[in-house]
């Protein structure tokens, strides 16, 4: 028999308690309104459990100890193995072992109120959640409701992708233990990732791709260096490769991959990094009058178009505009933001560069893929550009030859590349490949998105000798 349903009333409810989720209550709740946060899984969404910090978990160990056998006199005493239940035993540590104590009592300490369930639109300023314990409680918002539900992984359905079980992202960063063979199909970020990650420890890895190189929407040299590193380290990287179907035959048995073509490959587990959905096929979109399953589209403001009102708003993955954490959280600041402002019946600021304007997932979103080399990307690439309109130059220096990195690495290898509007005379993009280039991106993300004149860049002079000294080879290249 289910538990009878209660009502409640808040100034704002959030659905979904991912690190978006969280970054709207905090703000809400912060400024004074009675903030109620939704979730059905864990609080702290994918990203502390099974996305972003449990994949960066299993790859720093194997980075770290790169980088002490790329440098000679630490080559020496680096030359030991990695302790693999170590790895994992590290991964489930900054997972809190899958449990979400922690980041509940966060929840507490900020006036949040947690309403665990799943939470459904149910028409204008309401939210129905089904409680675990089959109970029901209905919730109406004074002000606003934001949908911060995310994305999930999508399988497609191929000829016995059922029986094969599949592995996603969730089971990539949480598998107890590396497979003798893991066969991975997707070339984005989790593919190359999840190929690093696993053959460090000790898997052997095939990468499936459709594509030529990894991480198509990065310049393509920084998948073709990321290709040779992972072939490097052990990974069979076929580009051009479809999977037609899979066979698995016992429940503890090897996954048979037929490709497109009909050549078959044999693995002990097969993760499918082939993209995202929207979670919301299940949440009573069609009570506001959009379609289930939808992504929302939403303007700078984060406000979901189309629904009358103007009450519902929705940050992160769900409105498709970058799919990434930190541009999650960045919307939920300019979401919460956004709502206080109008609970309290002020002014709204969204120029270009506006308190309650989302602009930077268009102008500059940064983007760092922990391979070996790492990848590092802000704003557009050279292709991008060009197909924008804009009348750019691409200057390429090989970051190898840069003091700083051949200090930092032995044989270091890498590329930067700058795009440079000829017309405005500033950055539109920037892209870095090599052992850490991710630390070199923030300069760029905000040489990028605040728009720096080239000709003041030049006075940002980088110290000697690290390896941001690529900046001031960059500009000389450039000038000519």
């Amino acid at each position: 028999m289910s538990e009878p349903s209660e009502s409640r009333a808040f100034d704002v409810i959030v659905i979904g308690a991912g690190p978006t989720g969280e970054n709207v209550a905090d703000r809400t709740a912060a400024a004074g309104l009675r903030t109620a946060i939704v979730e059905s899984e864990l609080v702290g969404g994918d990203c502390s459990y099974w996305a972003c910090i449990p994949s960066k978990a299993l790859l720093r160990p194997p980075a770290a100890l790169e980088a002490a056998r790329a440098v000679a006199g630490a080559r020496h005493a680096a030359g030991g193995q990695l302790d693999v239940a170590a790895v994992l035993a590290r991964r489930d540590g900054f997972v809190s072992d899958w449990q979400d104590d922690g980041q509940v009592a966060w929840l507490e300490s900020a006036g949040i109120e947690l309403i665990r369930g799943h939470g459904r639109l149910a028409g204008e300023r309401r939210v129905t959640v089904a409680a675990p314990d089959g109970g029901t409680v209905d919730l109406t918002a004074t002000h606003a409701v934001a949908v911060c539900t995310g994305s999930a992984a999508v399988v497609p359905g191929l000829p016995g992708v059922a029986e094969a079980r599949p592995w996603t992202p969730r089971e990539a960063t949480g598998a107890r233990k590396a497979p003798d063979r893991l066969a991975i199909v997707g070339g984005g970020v989790v593919g190359a990732e999840m190929a690093a990650a696993w053959s460090a420890l000790g898997s052997k890895v095939t990468l499936l791709m459709r594509g030529e190189r990894p991480l198509p929407r990065m310049e393509p040299f920084a998948g073709d260096l990321v290709a040779d590193g992972l072939a490097a380290r052990g990974v069979d990287v076929r580009p051009g490769a479809s999977v037609a179907e899979l066979r698995r035959a016992h429940a503890t048995g090897p996954v048979t991959l037929t490709l497109e073509g009909g050549e078959t490959l044999e693995a002990d587990e097969v993760l499918f990094a082939t993209g995202r959905k929207p979670r919301t096929e299940d949440m009573g979109l069609e009570t506001v009058g959009i379609e289930p399953g939808a992504w929302l589209d939403v303007d700078e403001t984060l406000r979901v178009r189309g629904v009358d009102g103007g009450w519902l708003y929705c940050a992160g993955d769900t409105n498709r505009r970058a799919l990434l954490t930190h541009q999650g959280k960045y919307q939920a600041r300019v979401a919460g933001a956004a709502i206080v402002a109008r609970a309290a019946g002020g002014p709204i600021d969204d120029g270009p560069w506006g308190e309650h304007a989302a602009t930077a997932d268009t102008v500059g979103a940064p983007q760092v893929v922990f391979t070996e080399p790492e990848a590092a990307s802000v704003g557009l690439t050279a292709q991008e550009a060009e197909r924008a309109g804009r009348r750019v130059r691409a200057v390429d220096y090989d970051l190898g030859n840069v003091a700083g990195a051949s200090l930092f690495s032995d044989d270091y290898r890498g590329r930067a590349r700058i795009v440079v509007d000829l017309d405005r005379e500033v950055l539109v993009g920037a892209t870095f490949v090599g052992p850490q280039a991710g630390d070199l991106l923030h300069a760029a993300t905000i040489a990028v998105t605040a728009e720096v004149p080239i000709a003041r860049l030049w006075h940002a002079v980088p110290c000697f000798p690290t390896v941001s000294e690529i900046w001031l080879r960059l500009l000389e290249t450039l000038r000519g």
